[in-house]
Order: structure tokens, then C-alpha cells, then sequence
């Protein structure tokens, strides 16, 4: 059987996501591996790097909920939102405590509109952002609607200040430091972003990054979580044989014994506990189709609908 699961690593400063996707190609050797949500290169912590079968539930892990902790410096702006761009303004830091900047946060927690920095990976008619602020260009953003669920200010020392953020995907820190600093009127921009978490992943399970080209395939392939672990917390429909065989032909299945939730999708594996993949509700939740199957949990040769 094909391995497959998720490996979380703390990704070091310096290192692209993508770099940290290649250290663990090579190391133990595997062709399909990617990773659930970009992280700056100055940025450290959580990137799950999913592997074999596993990077079909890509799109389900990025779409989870993610946390960070933010050190930002005040009284500066700069074009890329953090420290290593071009320096745009200086101001000085009015006197804050931990009570007046967390009422200054307040506005930004909830359903907000955030226009992604020039500096981010989102596309341009084909292009990348951050290509085109390399080249000098700036274009217009459409504000994008994310979610932030919590901002707790953990310390003020002038001219820094500490937060964690707890949000939904999409989010851009450097854009809310930068959006933060204008509120307070001297500009904001990040000084250090540590991810902690990206939906059930936290930092205390990660290995780092510096540590995968030392470390035997065998004893990384001990620390790969499997598949399912990437959906813990999902509701789960459980099927027999019989209609996990169906489920596996890509046709729809009754959701017997299962009671029907506002979720759109779900986990599927066998009473057995073998993961399956991932079912979407239809016919008022009645029926589980499925969404994306996988075939690295369970028995059995891969057979595929006629």
C-alpha cells in the first residue's frame, strides 16, 4: 500500500513553502507532496505537508481555520506591510496599553472587507501579485471578505505590540497590521508572524523544518499523521461494506443512522474505521455523495466505476 498522510512541520525563517515541500520530496522520496496554506518566507511555524493520497483533502485543510501570533512594530509602513520592504512612512507611537489598542482592534474582528497586499500570491489577470510589485507596478485590489474570530493583544511595549489572531482563510496579517496602524494613526506593519495552528495542527506537534534533511526516512515517516487527521473535528459518516463499495464507484450513498447537519461535507470511512474520503450531502442530507475518495486507507485493489 502507497503511504500517504500529513506531516506538520515548523517551517524555519527563510524558506518558501514550496522549499519546504521539496526537503520532504527528497527526503523520503515520494512524488505527490504539498502544502496547506502559504507562509511568507520570513514567517515561521505550522505547514502541513501533505503526502500521496493525502493532498486530495488539500483544499479542505487550506479552507480550516488558522492562528497566529504577531509582533508588530508601530509608527512605521512600509509597501510589503512587514520589514523587509521599502519604508513609506515614520510616525511617532502615541502612549497605548493593552486596553486601548485592544478597543482599537475591536472594528476588525468579524466578517471584514481586507484588499490583499501587492506583496501576497493572489492572481492578476495570470500573474502573481508580488510579481508585478517587483517590477515597480501597483495595481487595484478588490477587497476580499474575511473572517476574524478573535484578536487578544498579549503585550504592548512601544514601539511593539503583540497579538493573536485567530481567523478564517484568506486572511492577510500583514494587511490587518498595516489596516490596524491607519486606526491608530502612526502606521503598523509585522515584525514577526508565528503560525501556530492550522486546523487541528498546532505548533507542539511539528517537527522542524532545519530537522528534515537529518532525519531518517523512517523515523519522518513515524511522525506522518494519516489522512483523516487532516478533517479531526468533521462529523463522519460510517458505511458497510456494501455501500462503502459503492461509495468507492463514485455513486451516491443513503446516510442510514447518520442524522443530517447543517455541513455540506463530511468524513467517510467503513465501520471498520478506514478512512475513505470525503462526502458531500445531497437530497436534504440524506445521501452522501462523494466529493473526493481516496485509496491509500483501506484494502484492496482500486476499482473504478465501468
Amino acid at each position: 500500500m502507497t503511504r500517504s498522510g500529513v506531516l506538520v512541520v515548523a517551517k524555519a525563517a527563510g524558506l518558501t513553502s514550496f522549499d519546504v515541500v521539496s526537503l520532504v520530496r527528497r527526503r523520503l522520496r515520494v512524488r505527490r507532496v504539498g502544502h496547506a496554506g502559504t507562509l511568507d518566507p520570513g514567517a515561521v511555524g505550522v505547514l502541513p505537508v501533505l503526502i500521496g493520497e493525502a493532498t486530495k483533502l488539500t483544499p479542505y485543510l487550506t479552507d480550516q481555520d488558522k492562528e497566529y501570533r504577531a509582533v508588530l512594530r508601530l509608527g512605521l509602513s512600509t509597501d510589503t506591510h512587514d520589514l523587509s520592504g521599502r519604508v513609506l512612512a515614520e510616525a511617532p507611537v502615541p502612549p497605548l496599553t493593552v486596553e486601548e489598542l485592544t478597543r482599537a482592534t475591536r472594528p476588525f474582528v468579524g466578517r471584514i472587507r481586507q484588499v490583499p497586499p501587492m506583496y501576497s500570491a493572489v492572481h492578476h489577470q495570470g500573474r502573481r501579485l508580488y510579481e508585478l510589485a517587483r517590477e515597480g507596478r501597483e495595481v487595484p485590489r478588490e477587497p476580499r471578505e474575511v473572517v476574524i474570530h478573535a484578536i487578544t493583544v498579549e503585550e504592548v511595549d512601544p514601539p511593539r505590540a503583540t497579538l493573536k489572531i485567530a481567523c478564517g482563510k484568506g486572511t492577510y496579517v500583514r494587511a490587518l497590521a498595516a489596516d490596524l496602524g491607519v486606526a491608530l494613526g502612526c502606521g503598523a506593519v509585522v515584525e514577526r508572524l508565528t503560525r501556530l495552528r492550522v486546523g487541528p495542527f498546532g505548533l507542539e506537534e511539528a517537527i522542524s523544518s532545519t530537522e528534515i534533511p537529518a532525519t531518517a526516512p523512517e523515523a519522518l515517516w513515524s511522525r506522518v499523521q494519516p489522512p483523516a487527521a487532516a478533517l479531526a473535528g468533521w462529523p463522519t459518516v460510517r458505511l458497510d461494506a456494501r455501500a462503502a463499495a459503492t461509495f468507492l464507484h463514485g455513486q451516491a450513498v443513503e446516510a442510514r443512522g447518520e442524522s443530517g447537519g447543517p455541513e455540506r461535507f463530511v468524513a467517510v470511512s467503513t465501520t471498520a474505521g478506514h478512512f475513505l474520503g470525503v462526502g458531500e450531502r445531497v437530497g436534504g442530507g440524506r445521501w452522501i455523495k462523494p466529493a473526493r475518495i481516496l485509496h491509500a486507507d483501506h484494502p484492496g485493489p482500486r476499482v473504478l466505476p465501468a
